[in-house]
């Protein structure tokens, strides 16, 4: 983080996201999440049909899941709610669902990313938590694949979001220059015994990161080129490069109102000492 690079945290339970939110946040004031995962992880203890962590965590992270989670961090919530999206869930249990008729999180069921496309629906996620404002950090459950193409994980299930459109929406998020963190979580190595599942998941990385390593070089070129000042910006070549955000989808136009107000300014470095 402190040297300006993108760390990529590859983990078994979602949960780890907790920790590296609260890395992220000792250097960025403000930092906003994109939750990719096929479920929304709503849950609290008293709520919980499973009594998994991994199904409380979007709780964790916005202040009112276990205290002893809640806690560890100094200043809850780790995130703000308007600055969490959910991106291509669909499995929600009853009180999740009552929960998220009054929250202001932001909601991208994989219904929605499948009809406007991955790509715009990716825009829309980053325009709605405010991240050309501030770092976000991307998590990546890959059970939000359909099992159909990438069934190596412990909560695999039929629908859920095409390994096209998965990629699609991740070379968005990783190319996004306020990109701080991408959290890879739920691949498990036990049930992928000839290890296809973790060939195609090395290869879906590589494709995605190497669209960030084209998009800043191709920024660095522009900027050290002199004749490049006076000339008009270059369009975008491809649905994955950085383009205006499209208006909300129909399915997801809950407004602000009510929600905190914005935290002010961009965010900046923390000057304590690490």
């Amino acid at each position: 983080m402190k040297s300006g690079a993108l760390p990529v945290i590859l983990t078994g339970d979602c949960i780890s996201v907790l920790a590296v939110i609260a890395g992220t946040r000792r250097y960025f004031r403000n930092v906003s999440l994109i939750y990719m995962d096929r479920d929304a992880d709503l849950n609290v203890p008293a709520t919980t049909p499973s009594g998994c962590v991994d199904g409380m965590v979007i709780s964790q992270v916005i202040g009112r899941g276990a205290p002893e989670l809640v806690r560890f961090w100094g200043e809850p919530p780790l995130v703000r709610e308007p600055d969490v999206a959910l991106f291509g869930f669909e499995r929600l249990d009853k009180p999740e669902e009552q929960y998220l008729v009054a929250s202001p999180l932001r909601r991208h069921p994989s219904l929605e990313v499948s009809t406007v496309g991955a790509a715009a629906a990716a825009r829309l996620a980053l325009e709605r938590v405010h991240a050309a404002k501030h770092e976000f950090i991307l998590h990546f459950d890959v059970d939000v694949i359909n099992s159909d193409e990438f069934p190596w994980t412990n909560f695999p299930g039929a629908g859920g979001l095409s390994l096209g459109e998965v990629r699609d929406a991740l070379r968005v998020f990783v190319s996004q220059t306020n990109l701080a963190a991408l959290v890879v979580a739920g691949y498990n190595p036990d049930i992928d015994t000839d290890g296809q599942g973790a060939q195609k998941l090395i290869d879906l990385l590589a494709e995605v990161v190497s669209t960030r390593l084209e998009t800043s070089s191709a920024a660095a070129e522009v900027a050290t080129d002199p004749a490049s000042t006076s000339s008009a910006p270059l369009a975008p070549t491809s649905e994955t490069a950085p383009a205006a955000l499209p208006p909300a989808a129909s399915s997801d136009v809950e407004s602000d109102r009510g929600a905190p107000e914005d935290l002010p300014g961009p965010s900046e470095p923390d000057a304590t000492p690490s």
